[in-house]
């Protein structure tokens, strides 16, 4: 399981999620991720090996490439801890609802 507090800190860099959002379109070495990006080969291996460290990249080795994409485990466990705020905001919600409809029942 990840720490989301790391997972969450190491997206609150604007380059880092700029690079995890290249992980989307599947496996990738370091220099197709920095095609295009205003960052160096360098800056992208270290932004990629703080996605890993946080449980949100994987890297597979072939030959002499390393080629990156998105750890769906990391990537589940974080929408995991996000989905326990949406529980506990749809419960609150559900009990102001029925306080509501209570008031409007004694009110008739």
């Amino acid at each position: 399981m990840i720490n989301a507090e790391r997972a969450l800190d190491a997206l609150g860099d604007p380059t880092r999620r700029r690079v995890f959002m290249r992980l989307r379109e599947g496996n990738r070495s370091v220099r197709e991720i920095s095609d295009g990006l205003n960052v160096s080969r360098p800056a992208v291996s270290q932004h990629l090996r703080v996605l890993k460290d946080s449980g949100l990249a994987v890297v597979r080795i072939e030959g002499t490439r390393r080629l990156y994409a998105i750890d769906t485990r990391g990537l589940e466990s974080l929408r995991g801890w996000l989905d326990g705020f949406w529980d506990k905001t749809l419960k609150a919600f559900k009990q102001a609802a029925e306080r509501e409809a209570a008031k409007e029942r004694r009110s008739r």
